[in-house]
């Protein structure tokens, strides 16, 4: 029987409110009742109006992808069933609101109509309480404890006093009541285990957590879909960690706040999407001149340029990895889990302060918007990495002087923080060792070969954070199909590789987590290790496969998906099989 495993989805217009609450409320219930979650919500770009949805797939284990098939889909409307059948499991179950009447509803599953609109307008006089009611007819047909739902209530609701809350158990008891009506048919439930030790995050929330670990004292933005809350989280709670947020006009502003932040001696961060990393590429480039460390968060969407803000994509690659005038260096990392998120960031500001350039973290709306159950983070064991700040004292045998941008075979140079001795001007001309403006031809080569061994220093950070190597390399050594993945779409890849395996298809996987600089080496030795090498990835062009390609001189598959929502592991599994069955045709 499908018991704590299986996948919900609750869609509908978000007129009728409560569309993403409802969700989350659904996934933090399931999680205080000792079961593993994973979200994904997709949502319109309008300001009001338009389809919405969220997912929860609810298993024992950790699980990798927020699932292919939905085994219960709660529809506000009738659009949302139109919509969303196509993803529903034909043995499922379907509540809808009885105010309509789903048409071509498979025969094998099993379907309650309930009046969540009727009971909210008409019995409660509490439109708005709609979620609640459904939230309520879903504890009593699969066995989520009540308690549970109530409890979650008066924590967000608290707040607006008793009178809310009440309104919100009352809607919940009614909903609770009206399903109890209903003689069960469907195999689904809950059963209550144990609470395990975990935490439930989304990612951006997780990048919010791993800035204040590494020790960010100042995060400057501006709002952009679906970066925004990380904006939202650090205006709230950045103070209580003796920061300083602050949301400046444009995204131009944000990145010129963080820079002054830094030349003065603060860790800094900002946070964007493409359009806004687009304004900040001027900056970037003067950063890495400059060398001044920064931090900087594209949360990925469809483009280009305004293209779909609240949909996912892997489209930013080319830009964060090659965008600015001249030659920039900079270390570009990609997480792929709402925990990689949190450990990602804390290596980002590592690597911004040892190498004293930009470190760009590439996640993306899937990622950023999904929550996850997490093991707690131990942070006792974190490793935190401060620039190298000059001392007078310790450099006191240079008698030349102060030179901020010393020549040195690491390519870091000290850095001499304002009111202290050594003062220098951080130009975005080319300069000399001392930062005044130099164009000789010879000084230009050095600076600039300067400038890029620090991306060498960058690929041994491993020697700084034992255990970080920025690639994983999971299964055999040599095997009839590798799949290079990086980001989000790594979970489908892991998913979709072990179900190969059930089939008798031999898969390995390298998943790069540090996309530039490339450990190019490791990246050659997978691709010659396989017969054939698949690289998934949401984006048109294929751009990482373009950059591996480039990199290493080697040939891969592309698999390119630009449809604005992730991989399904069904996807990733055919494209498996068809690499697997070229293997074997060509044998």
């Amino acid at each position: 029987m499908p018991v704590n495993e299986f996948v919900i989805r609750v869609g509908g217009d978000t007129l009728e409110g409560g569309i993403i609450r409802t969700g989350e409320f659904l996934a933090h219930a399931l999680a205080r009742c000792g079961l593993e979650v994973f979200t994904f919500r997709t949502y319109p770009a309008e300001i009001k109006g338009g389809q919405a949805m969220i997912q929860v797939r609810t298993a024992e284990q950790p699980t990798y992808t927020h699932g292919d098939e939905v085994d219960i889909l709660i529809c506000f409307d009738e659009e949302a069933w139109e919509i969303h059948k196509q993803d529903f499991n034909p043995y499922g179950v379907l509540i809808y609101d009885s105010k309509f009447e789903p048409k071509n509803v498979p025969g094998t599953s099993i379907t309650y109509g309930l009046p969540f609109s009727e009971i909210a307008k008409t019995r409660l006089r509490n439109p708005l309480g709609k979620n609640m009611v459904i939230l309520g007819a879903f504890s009593a047909l699969f066995g989520l404890p009540k308690e549970t739902f109530e409890q979650l209530i008066r924590e967000y609701w608290g707040r607006r006093g008793e009178k809310v809350v009440n309104a919100n158990i009352a809607a919940l008891n009614e909903g609770f009541d009206e399903a109890r009506k209903f003689e069960k048919h469907d195999p689904y439930r809950i059963e209550v285990r144990p609470m395990s030790d975990r935490m439930i995050l989304s990612g951006n929330e997780a990048i919010c957590y791993g800035a204040i670990a590494a020790g960010c004292k100042v995060f400057a933005g501006y709002p952009i879909t679906p970066a925004s809350d990380i904006l939202e989280w650090m205006m709230e709670h950045l103070p209580h960690f003796g920061g300083t947020p602050l949301q400046v006009e444009d995204e131009i502003a944000a990145i010129g706040a963080v820079l002054g932040a830094s030349f003065a001696g603060a860790k800094a961060m900002t946070a964007t999407s493409g359009p806004g990393l687009s304004l900040m590429t001027e900056f970037l480039s003067h950063a890495a001149m400059a060398e001044i460390p920064c931090v900087i968060a594209d949360i990925q969407r469809a483009g280009p340029s305004t293209g779909m803000p609240t949909k996912s994509e892997q489209s930013d690659l080319y830009q964060a990895v090659f965008g600015g005038h001249g030659d920039v260096p900079r270390v570009v990392l990609a997480p792929s889990t709402v925990q990689g998120c949190f450990y990602v960031t804390v290596h980002a500001f590592n690597l911004a302060e040892l190498c004293q350039l930009p470190v760009i973290i590439l996640s993306d709306q899937s990622l950023a918007h999904r929550t996850e159950t997490i093991a707690p983070i131990d942070l006792d064991k974190l490793i935190v990495i401060d620039r190298e700040v000059y001392d007078s004292f310790i450099h006191s045998g240079d008698d030349k002087g102060y030179r901020r941008y010393r020549l040195d075979e690491t390519g870091i140079s000290p850095m001499s923080l304002p009111g202290q001795v050594g003062s220098y001007t951080a130009e975005g001309l080319e300069h000399d060792e001392f930062g005044h403006p130099n164009w000789d031809p010879e000084n230009h080569m050095t600076m600039t070969e300067k400038r890029f061994r620090k991306l060498e220093l960058a690929l041994r950070y491993g020697e700084y954070y034992p255990g970080f190597e920025g690639f994983r390399w999971y299964g055999p050594r040599q095997a009839d199909v590798g799949v290079i993945t990086w980001g989000s779409t790594a979970g489908a890849v892991r998913e979709a590789s072990k179900l190969a395996e059930l089939e008798g298809i031999s898969v390995a996987i390298l998943h790069v987590s540090m996309l530039y600089p490339l450990h190019k080496e490791i990246v050659r030795r997978f691709i010659i290790s396989m017969k054939r090498v698949l690289l998934p990835e949401l984006n048109y062009t294929g751009q990482f496969a373009h950059l591996v390609r480039g990199e290493t001189g080697l040939d891969v598959v592309s698999y390119a998906k630009v449809t604005g929502v992730p991989f399904k592991v069904r996807e990733i599994l055919e494209a498996i099989r068809e690499l697997a069955h070229e293997v074997i045709y060509v044998r």
